[in-house]
């Protein structure tokens, strides 16, 4: 009996410990999955622009102006679909703008997308004092609740990071092997990928190059503003001035790290997730590493990717070409 008593609470504390190791598992691949969502949406919209010879800069205000937009609009009505539709919207906007700047006139596809981004900060933070006043203080919106899928919610590990989302988060990871099969087994997407490549070919093949650019802008607006939604509604429930945090410039490099690839673009968005999830575990453990470090690890991390890594890929032969130059 004396031997038995320290056996079982050794096997209490290894069973603790187990426990425990699980559980912060659980918690980081959900924060990871969390942090990945508004990434993946926002690089998939990159992968569309970009496969069709655009790189939209100004994916980071696009980003910010539908989470201004959702957020707004459903502390206003009440309605978290009114939210996603207004935020669309704005996209949308800030897309066309993009697009007829860019696309009809030929302009510097960086400068014009810089000038988006100082646009949406502008407007979106004069709106925000406007509406909501200097402080904003307790905006919360109810915003979209996730939806537990019976049986696989319940999963260890993997069922409440990937089958208790939102609607948003199961539309991200659906949107995966939707927009791989378009572009690659699609007409559409053959004439993206032509447009990308060889504008004048593509022309010369009877393909509407300026009207194929502007549609894949617009999928690109609709989906960055998703992003930018899914953050106010979804994750946070409320908005503050600039929320977006670079998320949009993250995505840029996620569709360089994921070598224009849809299924590339999800890994590299679970990666640059994680690192982002890592901030907030890290600190809960009181390891003794500055926070700011912590704070540094998506930015460094994006750096890395692009100083060492968008070498090694192939891009679409005519990104970032003017039509005219052509």
């Amino acid at each position: 009996m004396t031997t038995a008593a320290p056996l079982a609470a050794r096997s209490d504390r290894a069973y603790a410990r187990d426990a425990m190791s699980i559980d912060l598992l659980t918690n980081l691949l959900q924060a990871t999955v969390t942090m990945a969502v508004p990434l993946l949406l926002a690089a998939l919209g990159e992968l569309i622009a970009e496969r069709g010879g655009i790189i939209n800069i100004g994916l980071e205000g696009m980003v910010l102006t539908g989470a201004f937009a959702a957020m707004a609009v459903t502390y206003s009505t009440g309605s978290p679909l009114l939210g996603l539709l207004a935020a669309w919207g704005a996209g949308i906007i800030l897309a066309a703008l993009f697009a007829y700047v860019v696309v009809a006139h030929s302009a510097n596809q960086v400068v014009v997308g810089t000038a988006v981004n100082l646009l949406a900060i502008g407007l979106t933070g004069v709106a925000y004092r406007a509406v909501f006043g200097v402080t904003g203080a307790a905006l919360t919106v109810s915003g979209l609740a996730a939806l537990p899928i019976p049986g696989l919610s319940s999963l260890p590990v993997i069922g409440p990071a990937f089958f208790a989302q939102s609607a948003l988060g199961y539309i991200a990871f659906a949107l995966v092997p939707l927009i791989s099969f378009g572009l690659y087994k699609t007409i559409p997407g053959l004439k993206l990928r032509m447009v990308g490549e060889n504008p004048r070919a593509a022309a010369a093949q009877g393909v509407a190059v300026e009207w194929t650019q502007t549609l894949a802008l617009l999928a690109c607006g609709v989906l960055a503003a998703t992003a930018g939604a899914y953050l106010a509604i979804a994750y946070a429930h409320t908005f503050v001035e600039g929320m977006s945090a670079g998320r949009g410039f993250i995505a840029l490099a996620i569709v360089i790290f994921g070598r224009w690839s849809a299924w590339g673009i999800l890994g590299a968005a679970l990666l640059f997730g994680l690192a982002t999830a890592l901030q907030f575990h890290v600190q809960a453990l009181g390891l003794a590493i500055p926070y700011q470090f912590l704070l540094m690890l998506p930015y460094v991390l994006t750096l890395l990717v692009l100083a060492g890594y968008a070498g090694t890929t192939r891009a679409p032969a005519a990104l970032g070409v003017p039509l005219e130059n052509e």
